[in-house]
């Protein structure tokens, strides 16, 4: 199923490609909790940016692997590239209109990312 989010102002507009048995990640390391993010992460070619590349922000910390873009104008942050899957998206979940209907949210400790970041590698894998 092809689902459609955006940013707050409407500015960054994408497309992902998922099932409606998505399996959703809640993180809690520091910044998903603060921004309260829920994690889909689908393959690069699950995902397209329709609209907004020129709003977008870059934000990177710690190992400055990961790539988290935001919206200049409303500051929310619609997906990243994930440290743990540098080959995917991560898509924020609460920014799609339409969330997957039979999607199971998974507890994930991000507090201790090293020790379970291996729990992810597989979902930028094309099924």
């Amino acid at each position: 199923m092809i689902f459609f989010g955006r940013c707050h102002c409407g500015n960054v507009k994408f497309e992902v490609e998922s099932t409606e048995h998505a399996e959703i990640e809640n993180c809690n390391c520091s910044i998903c909790i603060m921004s309260g993010y829920l994690h889909l992460i689908v393959p690069k070619s699950h995902f397209r940016l329709i609209a907004g590349e020129l709003e977008l922000a870059t934000y990177t910390f710690n190992s400055g692997i990961a790539k988290h873009y935001f919206c200049k104008t409303c500051g929310i942050k619609p997906y990243y590239i994930p440290r743990s899957n540098p080959d995917g998206v991560d898509v924020n979940v609460n920014c799609l209109e339409e969330v997957p209907s039979k999607m199971k949210i998974t507890e994930f400790d991000g507090q201790n990312w090293e020790q379970n970041a291996h729990t992810l590698a597989h979902k930028s894998k094309p099924s």
